[in-house]
């Protein structure tokens, strides 16, 4: 297991993409005054966060949801994850800060301790957390496995046995990089099926050739 105190099949890319529709359970059960205490935690929390100016990290609450947040991780400079940026989702129950939060790759990493799905073999967020941790170590201490990935119990024996090259290993992550970049602007940008010379954007036609193109969306 990886460790992390404030210290991601040859068709790589397809079998990175975390499993449609996965998403860290909501917590629920975070009611009362335990939920209203963890509440208190989590603001206070998200301001030192956001006072802290950490390079490179970055968490906000989904929503109107305290209990379920996005984080942002950068790739540090002289690693094989630089120039790469990784949305993160954490989810946290009225057990926290007493137990992890739940934390997932939303976006596919390649890496010796991130598997298929965006799971995440790092020992604070298993048997070495501590009460003391916060969302900045975890976010700090993911960024930093990014770097320094503990080979010894793989989540992804491919990167793995890769990491010990890493011209190849970079390249691998610059391919399900963009692999990922392309997937998500199909999911924006699609020709219309009527073949109608317009490229809808988010519901929207954008006009490339003649103005009747519009009449046949």
């Amino acid at each position: 297991m990886a460790r992390g105190e404030n210290n991601e099949a040859t068709n790589v890319p397809a079998a990175s993409a975390p499993a449609a529709g996965a998403k860290p359970a909501a917590a629920g059960g975070a009611r009362g005054a335990e939920g209203q205490s963890v509440m208190r935690r989590l603001q206070s929390e998200l301001m030192a966060l956001m006072m802290g100016g950490d390079p490179g990290v970055s968490a906000f609450p989904e929503g109107d949801n305290i209990f379920n947040w996005v984080g942002t991780i950068a790739g540090s400079a002289g690693t094989a994850y630089e120039g790469t940026s990784y949305r993160l989702g954490l989810s946290f129950t009225s057990d926290y800060p007493y137990k992890p939060p739940k934390v997932r790759f939303d976006t596919p990493c390649f890496h010796p301790n991130v598997d298929v799905h965006g799971n995440i073999c790092l020992d604070i967020l298993q048997d070495k957390w501590s009460s003391a941790y916060d969302v900045r170590t975890i976010l700090l201490s993911i960024q930093s496995l990014l770097g320094e990935p503990n080979n010894d119990s793989p989540l992804n024996t491919q990167a793995a046995a890769l990491w010990a090259n890493q011209e190849e290993f970079r390249k691998m992550v610059e391919k399900v990089s963009r692999w990922w970049m392309e997937k998500t602007l199909d999911r924006i940008f699609f020709r219309c099926c009527m073949g109608c010379s317009v490229i809808h954007f988010t519901g929207f036609c954008l006009l490339l050739f003649h103005r009747d193109a519009l009449a046949t969306c």
